[in-house]
């Protein structure tokens, strides 16, 4: 589990199926074995040193995310999982990427803040709500406007500074997963409205 909250950007070093990231602060309790989230996705480091990380992307991870769209160079927001007794300064992330978005614009504020607009798959549009959470390439983010599957974030100047969001220019795939709440919601209401329609006590029995 993670928390949207990043903690340092990692350089590629190889892309591909065999992906290398250099980073440093990420590093410091990171094992073979260890979840990192990289651009919001949540890979296993196969190979560790002091310079960074290797990890492999599976065919689905190279499809659904931006991951497969890295080069060489490319900048990436870097997360160790969430210990147990952390404060939970973001929201609950699984590192589980639901669809990539488009960057639409980041447009400047007053005191150094900024409007992003990022256009989400619409299929996610239906977990998308005013005020709530939605995470933007591993970045914990709260949902400002909402138009259709149009979502407006406001960025303070330190997640601009400290992540590759200062970074993205038109047409960029940004990782979008949606609020973990939302969907355990649909599926209860999806369930029991599916149940009501079938008669609602065909499986309970006599004594239902």
């Amino acid at each position: 589990m993670f928390t949207g909250i990043v903690e340092e950007q990692g350089t590629i070093a190889a892309a591909g199926a065999r992906m290398n990231v250099k980073c440093r602060k990420v590093m410091e309790d990171t094992r073979e074995g260890s979840s990192i989230a990289v651009n919001g996705v949540c890979l296993t480091a196969t190979k560790v040193d002091a310079a960074g990380f290797w990890c492999d992307l599976s065919p689905e991870t190279l499809a659904r995310t931006n991951l497969g769209a890295l080069q060489e160079g490319s900048r990436v927001n870097l997360e160790r999982p969430a210990a147990v007794g952390d404060r939970l300064s973001g929201h609950i992330v699984q590192g589980h990427v639901d669809g990539t978005g488009e960057f639409l614009s980041l447009d400047p504020l007053p005191d150094g803040n900024w409007w992003l607009k990022v256009r989400v798959p619409k299929e996610l549009d239906r977990y998308m709500i005013l005020k709530g959470s939605i995470t933007l390439d591993g970045v914990s983010l709260t949902i400002a406007s909402l138009d259709n599957n149009v979502v407006g974030v406001a960025v303070i100047p330190y997640t601009h500074e400290n992540t590759i969001i200062s970074s993205y220019v038109g047409g960029t795939g940004i990782n979008t997963e949606a609020d973990l709440v939302g969907k355990y919601v649909e599926k209860f209401l999806v369930s029991r409205f599916s149940f009501l329609v079938g008669g609602g006590r065909d499986n309970l029995g006599d004594n239902g």
